[in-house]
């Protein structure tokens, strides 16, 4: 039968409106990483019985992940903080277009469902529309291992009765192709090497989680990854690591608007190359306890800083948007580079017509900051550009709506309650409000 997806309308039509102008202070804890669970649930296919996974957000995505779980064929009982999954009497190992269309980390059930059940149909990813992110280098290390892979109508159909251990040198890193092929390598016979790995935190987590399930995962977070087959894996029970990209999001709205703010569990190890970039622009970053703090006086200026996007450990490209938006307040020009993706600069006419003054030029952005903002009405076009334009609204005069935030909805855990407990003027607009 095939999938039917049902949404709520209403729900996909809300709104944030904000009022500018107020300073953060008070303390909020970071949810659960999104980038973390969503493949640690995908990891759940390798093995029968019950896992248990905590901390996990209550996010579009997750749901999106649990409604892929179910059509699978395993029952899923989703109420964060706390998801399990259970053994299914029946895997169907086909993720249709309708889930993957709405989530490009779909694609992570490729490699558990292939080394599990031998056969795996899925659909060719969907997702932000923040520039094109191909499989290739996925089905380049399937095929390695002794996968016989087709494309059929928009799906990737792969096969193997069982992947064997292989070495597998990645063109450029990726960190779906990485947890890909990790997740497939964990049921392989023998021993599998990647080579120009990702090196995210949540790349590390997932190796945490596979030898939890009794694979040898070692070199997880550099760039050259060993994984010894199990012939069978076991569930888990795991705590999700803090989303780091929550963290910074809240830091830099933190700067923005000015303030004392406490981030309760935020990973500072993990943000280091943004926590530098504050501090060059003259925020004050520090650790006290398991809380991370960010001041700055709203009346002390901020120093223009030019950042490049990089993988893990450089600027992550994910709070690329973010930072623009601060570098709209400070007095000069500062230059952003994305090198990660070439169509991430969707936010800039947004801020543009709430009085930013950035000029473009290729992958390059040049902000020319110190010019007041004003509140408009302003449509969100992908997960991050949403979180800039609410840091926006913090900060401009009047007030602000950002529309389509359903995209927001995809990474952030209730992002205008957290920001009202700082003091933020923010509340979400329903179409059910009439």
């Amino acid at each position: 039968m095939p999938f039917r997806a049902s949404y709520d309308i209403a729900a996909l039509m809300d709104a944030i409106r904000i009022r500018g102008g107020q300073r953060l202070s008070g303390k909020i804890h970071v949810s659960g990483a999104k980038n973390a669970a969503l493949p640690i649930l995908c990891a759940t296919l390798l093995s029968d019985g019950e896992s248990l996974l905590r901390n996990v957000p209550a996010l579009r995505d997750i749901d999106t992940t649990a409604a892929l779980l179910r059509f699978l064929g395993r029952p899923v009982d989703c109420a964060p903080p706390l998801v399990r999954v259970d053994a299914g009497s029946q895997v169907r190992p086909e993720a249709p277009y309708e889930l993957v269309k709405q989530m490009r980390a779909s694609v992570l059930v490729l490699g558990p469902l292939l080394a599990r059940h031998g056969r795996a149909k899925v659909s060719l990813p969907g997702g932000c529309q923040i520039g094109t992110r191909p499989v290739d280098q996925h089905l380049k290390g399937l095929e390695a291992m002794g996968a016989t892979i087709r494309l059929e109508r928009g799906y990737i159909v792969a096969e193997c009765k069982r992947l064997r251990g292989s070495e597998v040198v990645f063109d450029l890193p990726t960190v779906t192709g990485t947890e890909n092929l990790m997740m497939a390598a964990a049921l392989a016979k023998g021993r599998t090497t990647l080579v120009n790995c990702a090196r995210e935190p949540e790349v590390e987590e997932l190796g945490r989680v596979l030898n939890k399930m009794g694979a040898r995962v070692s070199g997880a977070g550099t760039d050259v990854i060993h994984i010894e087959g199990a012939d069978e894996l076991e569930p888990f029970d795991h705590a999700i690591i803090s989303d780091r990209i929550e963290a910074g999001t809240y830091m830099v709205a933190a700067a923005a608007a000015g303030g004392d703010v406490l981030l309760e569990g935020a990973p500072l190890e993990d943000l280091e190359a943004v926590a530098a970039k504050l501090r060059q622009a003259g925020v004050e970053v520090g650790r006290e306890g398991d809380c991370v703090r960010i001041r700055r006086d709203a009346d002390r200026p901020l120093r223009p800083v030019d950042i490049t996007t990089a993988p893990h450990p450089g600027f992550p490209t994910d709070m690329q948007a973010q930072f623009m938006v601060l570098m709209c307040l400070a007095r000069g020009t500062s230059r952003i580079a994305e090198t990660i993706f070439e169509n991430r600069f969707m936010h800039v006419p947004e801020l543009v017509r709430m009085g930013a003054q950035i000029d473009v030029d290729g992958h390059t952005a040049h902000v020319h900051g110190g010019h007041p903002l004003s509140g408009a009405s302003v449509m969100a076009t992908d997960l991050r550009a949403s979180a800039s334009l609410i840091i926006a609204g913090l900060v401009a005069a009047e007030e602000t709506e950002v529309l389509r935030v359903y995209h927001l909805d995809r990474g952030y855990e209730h992002m205008e309650r957290k920001l009202a407990q700082l003091g933020a003027d923010t509340v979400r607009v329903s179409q059910r409000d009439g």
